[in-house]
């Protein structure tokens, strides 16, 4: 029988071969990690959403999850997706004047949906109409975006087909597990969903655009009607900016089916982080402040900006 080497012969060299290789078998195991694994075992604690994404927005790194994988309904944050395909395939016509049609205040009476308060026969710009569409959330102005550019001889054609154009530009970002039935989030079918993931990669998208940014940043805006004079006041629905330190947007979003949703994304000395939040029922802004400040290795006191006075809550 063969026989093992002494104290510090053959079995000890073969017991510490066979340490080392176990040591750098567990080193790789654990280098082969995403990084978002390691990271949803700590993260930023007692956030009641359902699903919950942090991306860094400069590297793409996933930095927490919670059913960031998982599909639900997304409400007005669909808005982004109305915003980016309007922006990414017609930027050469911000300035182009669009006539506000009765079929748009009636869409909203009928829905109850929220609302820029568009008036009939008004002209508005492009660019003014994405601030109507992104700072009160205004399915109006979402039904006015549909229907410019969309193709088609009917408005229900042509808004059908920007719906269209909406789920291309989602294939062509990668959004695997998002799927539009609407232009404003308002799905009769249930068939509007994306999931946290999907939604940080399209608003990581939507920030690189200098227009959406100055859009989505902004507090509140006043835009004069171009043909009449007609001056409308619209507050920004997200009430993170202005009250947590750095934020740069992006959007609200409430529905019965879908609850308190919210993307938003903040600079901190360079850096960005987009953040995004779906069916969050007790504290949407308080997490999404939780989220950031596990981010940015921060802790940062907020008191929430409130709006005035009659201004549309979303």
């Amino acid at each position: 029988m063969q026989r093992y080497g002494g104290r510090h012969g053959g079995y000890d060299a073969w017991r510490r071969r066979w340490g080392a290789a176990l040591t750098a078998s567990v080193a790789a195991v654990a280098l082969a990690l995403p990084a978002a694994t390691a990271e949803a075992a700590g993260g930023p604690a007692g956030i009641g959403a359902k699903g919950a994404y942090l991306l860094d927005g400069g590297t793409g790194r996933p930095l927490w999850s919670k059913e960031g994988d998982t599909r639900r309904q997304m409400a007005s944050t669909t808005k982004i997706m109305t915003a980016v395909v309007v922006l990414d395939e017609h930027a050469g016509e911000l300035g182009r004047e669009v006539p506000v049609k009765q079929a748009y205040r009636d869409y909203v009476a009928r829905t109850g949906a929220s609302t820029a308060d568009l008036r009939t026969g008004d002209e508005l710009t492009v660019r003014q109409l994405l601030y109507a569409l992104m700072l009160p959330s205004g399915c109006d102005a979402a039904y006015a975006l549909a229907d410019t550019f969309g193709s088609g001889d009917t408005e229900e054609e042509r808004t059908r087909s920007f719906v269209a154009a909406m789920n291309a530009k989602a294939r062509e970002l990668g959004m695997r597990d998002t799927h539009y039935d609407s232009f404003d989030g308002i799905s009769g079918t249930g068939a509007n969903y994306g999931t946290p993931h999907d939604l940080a990669l399209l608003a990581r998208h939507a920030l690189r655009n200098a227009a959406f940014g100055s859009v989505v940043r902004s507090l509140n805006t006043q835009q004069k009607a171009t043909n009449v004079n007609r001056l409308y006041t619209w507050y920004n629905t997200n009430k993170l900016l202005g009250s947590y330190r750095g934020v740069v947007g992006v959007k609200t979003g409430t529905t019965q089916a879908a609850g308190p949703c919210l993307v938003f994304a903040a600079t901190e000395k360079g850096r960005t982080v987009v953040g995004v939040i779906l069916n969050d029922a007790a504290a949407r802004y308080p997490d999404a402040a939780k989220m950031l400040d596990y981010a940015f290795g921060a802790k940062t006191r907020m008191t929430l900006r409130k709006l005035p006075k009659g201004a549309h809550e979303d």
